[in-house]
């Protein structure tokens, strides 16, 4: 209903913005996550909205990119899973975090926020791994080439040894999250990330 909210941020609360458009202050909720990354205020802001709507509520829930609103919807439509607790999936984890938790199935990590239980948890995994993809993920667009036709500094490197791990039979999620959890990769070379990603591994 609202694509999104552009204005002055006027008050910041743990949950909440109060974002001042044309002299009209709408509340937004959002996690603790985004209320972290925002401006001042006095500063403007941009979020991509989701509009809910119900008997005695007219709410906005606001996101910083249009990749954490997808998320964030993909996240309600799972049973049980209302704005409220995909909020609290975005407060502890960001969104690239969430698909990968989903697509390794770490029921432990998506279960630490708020409110979503062990069994909440498998749900979500259950009923949205399969609308997930690597290609969604933020470190696939890292190792991706660049409109230039370059790639990232440490990108060749990721791509080379993400095809090693693939093909000593390691899923792409683990062998991704693997990768992005080492440290000082960008003065590596394609074999000192495999050996780093399969320690990792064990």
């Amino acid at each position: 209903m609202i694509a999104y909210v552009n204005g002055i941020i006027e008050d910041i609360t743990e949950d909440n913005v109060v974002i001042d458009v044309g002299g009209i202050g709408y509340n937004v909720r959002i996690s603790a996550d985004t209320a972290a990354r925002l401006a001042g205020t006095g500063e403007m802001v941009r979020l991509y909205t989701y509009t809910y709507v119900k008997e005695d509520a007219f709410l906005l829930y606001g996101f910083l990119s249009r990749e954490e609103l997808a998320m964030f919807k993909l996240c309600i439509t799972v049973s049980g899973i209302g704005p409220k607790g995909g909020l609290a999936l975005l407060s502890v984890m960001d969104a690239d975090s969430l698909r990968f938790a989903i697509m390794s199935g770490d029921t432990k990590a998506i279960s630490k926020a708020p409110g979503i239980g062990a069994r909440t948890a498998q749900r979500l995994i259950l009923e949205l791994k399969d609308k997930i993809t690597i290609d969604d993920t933020m470190i696939s667009k890292e190792i991706a080439v660049t409109a230039a036709g370059h790639m990232n500094a440490d990108s060749a490197q990721k791509q080379e040894a993400l095809a090693a791990l693939v093909s000593l039979g390691y899923g792409q999620a683990e062998s991704l999250k693997a990768i992005n959890s080492i440290e000082g990769i960008e003065n590596m070379d394609a074999g000192a990330v495999l050996k780093a990603a399969l320690k990792k591994m064990f």
